[in-house]
């Protein structure tokens, strides 16, 4: 039964960009924070600040129980690997078995028919969730804008692209981070079995290169590539050690781009305003925000 006065909220994900925001703009609300981390030195020093860390190993099962015990609502994100399928899986049995009454899962922007490899994992996870009886509540992000500032960035005044001039829809982490973070206040009283979309966006690969002009200064060109140069990017990503089937796996999504088959990427559906009663982060107002760091990139020759 659910502590309705002050649920604890387990977070998943907590030292990645998405967890961490979430867990800040958890403070100062009505609820228990539990962080976990699978490395035991940053569990003690969460404790010795006064949190309650727990430690959890999203591929050891048995690290679940401890992490779970009174838990009422958890915020699920895993790890960008095919292992995603199992950790999900195991974590949503052990969520049952502690009695959490509430899952807040980001999974990503698809129809539901997806042939997309790692677009179909969340997917299985998400029916796997609603399959366990526990309330639910799915958060479906376009692009992150981050990838503009960090995959993507530009480099000698060009800002390349890999799907040619396909658009695509663009959210900020940090409203993905708010969203979640009002749901799981909120409770599954108010956001039960409800699928968020959160694409605010749309642009094409020149239109981004404009506004980064027009933000920094300098005059950005866009360089529109195709899937053979971004399969060289990939292979390049495997080398510096990404998960060899995730990263394989947009290879097929920059094909299904090209081909058609995920034209619904492009789509602006923007649910932040119902949520927040606030205007979503815009493409403009992020690079604005990191405008050094375009700057920086844009004027490096490669």
């Amino acid at each position: 039964m659910e502590n309705n006065q002050y649920p604890t909220i387990l977070v998943l994900g907590a030292s990645g960009t998405i967890g961490k925001q979430v867990v800040k703009d958890l403070e100062g609300k009505a609820v228990k924070v539990r962080i976990t981390s699978r490395k035991q030195d940053v569990v003690e020093q969460l404790r010795s600040e006064g949190k309650d860390g727990r430690y959890l190993d999203l591929d050891d099962p048995q690290t679940f129980a401890l992490a779970l015990a009174g838990v009422d609502r958890v915020f699920l994100l895993t790890g960008y690997t095919v292992g995603m399928l199992t950790q999900s899986k195991t974590l949503v049995d052990a969520a049952k078995k502690a009695g959490v009454s509430h899952i807040v899962h980001v999974g990503v922007f698809a129809e539901w028919d997806t042939t997309d490899a790692h677009f179909a994992w969340h997917q299985m996870i998400e029916k796997y969730i609603e399959a366990s009886g526990i309330a639910w509540t799915h958060l479906h992000p376009n692009m992150f804008m981050e990838a503009i500032t960090s995959a993507y960035l530009p480099k000698n005044l060009t800002y390349t692209t890999y799907w040619e001039d396909r658009r695509v829809g663009y959210i900020a982490s940090s409203d993905i981070a708010a969203v979640a973070a009002k749901i799981l206040v909120d409770g599954p009283q108010r956001h039960a079995s409800k699928d968020y979309w959160l694409s605010v966006e749309s642009h094409n690969g020149k239109e981004i290169a404009q506004l980064m002009s027009e933000v920094t200064g300098l005059e950005i060109k866009c360089e529109e590539k195709g899937v053979e140069e971004f399969k060289q990017l990939i292979e390049a990503w495997i080398s510096e050690g990404a998960d060899s089937w995730y990263a394989s796996a947009n290879i097929e999504f920059v094909t299904q781009m090209l081909d058609g088959r995920m034209s619904y990427m492009s789509m602006v559906q923007n649910d932040i305003p119902y949520i927040l009663g606030r205007p979503a982060k815009t493409v403009r107002e992020y690079l604005l925000e990191n405008k050094d760091v375009l700057v920086a990139s844009a004027s490096q020759k490669e």
